[in-house]
Parts: structure tokens; sequence; C-alpha cells
């Protein structure tokens, strides 16, 4: 089986972190979580590494151009090109959907699929209420969904444009979301497995 090099998608609240590590599992690809690379790159003391300690440690968002960079040091390394990746959290937005795009390409690699678990507004607002998280107040939660919707629409529409994007229902057990997910990502890369 050729590795799949796929992203996945869904607002806060619709089950990516669970459903992204058994995916890495069936598939054989290395889960990689942009916040986990963002943290392992500061921890080795990459050059972009230093660049987002400092600008974290000022209070800022790290911007594209230093994202970006993380995200190919890391999938130009062995394990990603040997096995696959599911990236978790990037991109998230059409420019660095590009930017994925042109990085792929200059490793000889393209993307296979970008699953979508879709979630309604008031499932994912109540999944994320019952998590109990200090940080997930309901002013909270209502700001990031609807960032999350203004960054989202229009990178749902550049893998779609792309015939890339596979959207799965995201309410039910975790096993049938991921029965679900599995089914999409084999049919959208059917003749790359």
């Amino acid at each position: 089986m050729a590795p799949l090099r796929m992203v996945i998608l869904g607002r806060q609240g619709a089950g990516k972190g669970t459903q992204s590590q058994r995916l890495a599992a069936e598939f054989g690809c290395v889960h990689l979580s942009t916040g986990d690379a963002l943290r392992a790159a500061v921890a080795a003391g990459t050059e972009l590494g230093r660049q987002a300690k400092s600008i974290m440690d000022s209070g800022g968002l790290v911007g594209d151009d230093v994202m970006n960079g993380i995200v190919s040091e890391r999938l130009a390394a062995g394990d990603v090109s040997v096995d696959g990746v599911l990236l978790d959290g990037y991109p998230r937005t059409v420019e660095q959907a590009d930017a994925l795009q042109a990085i792929l390409e200059s490793l000889g690699q393209s993307l296979d699929a970008a699953v979508n678990i879709e979630v309604p507004v008031e499932e994912a607002t109540q999944r994320m209420l019952e998590r109990g998280r200090s940080d997930d107040t309901g002013e909270a939660i209502r700001r990031r969904l609807q960032l999350y919707e203004r960054q989202t629409a229009p990178l749902l529409d550049w893998f779609d444009k792309r015939s890339l994007l596979v959207t799965v229902d995201g309410v039910g057990t975790p096993d049938e979301v991921f029965d679900r997910l599995v089914s999409g990502i084999e049919s959208t890369s059917a003749g790359r497995l």
C-alpha cells in the first residue's frame, strides 16, 4: 500500500484528536499534530523553533511563514516520506493549503485526501462544554467556532475543487464515525491505495 498523505478537518469538538490517532494506526501513517510539531521544533531549538518560541513568549500567534517552515521540515523527515502523514491542525487557511501543496510538490509528493468531520455547531458546543476545560466557556467556544467558520469554509472549497474532500457525519459513536472516515478515505484515494 502506498503511503497516504491526508489532512483532517472539523470544528472544535468534532472528535479530530480521537479519530486522528485511530486513522493513523489504520493506515500506518504518522499523525502530525501541528501543535506537537511546533512544540518539538521549540524543544529541539531549531532556527524555526527559536523564532516560534520568541513569538509565543511575547504572546503572539505564530505566522504562516514560520508554521509553513516547521511543517515543511517535518514532512521532509524519513518517517513521513516512508509511512505517509495525517496532518491535524494544518492547513487552517487557503494560504496554508497553497503552501502545503507547494511543499509536497517540492518533495515529489501530493495530497491524497482531506477528511472533514461534520458536526452541527450545537453538538460541537455541547461536547466542548461537557469536557470541562477551564478555557471552554460558552463565549470562548462561540468565538472559536465563528473563527473556524470564517477560515475553514474557503478551505473546504479549496479541497473540494481538487477532488480531495471527504465529508463524513461526525454524529454517532466513535466507532461509527471511524468506519465512515475509513470508507470515505478508501473511496477517495482508491487509485492510490
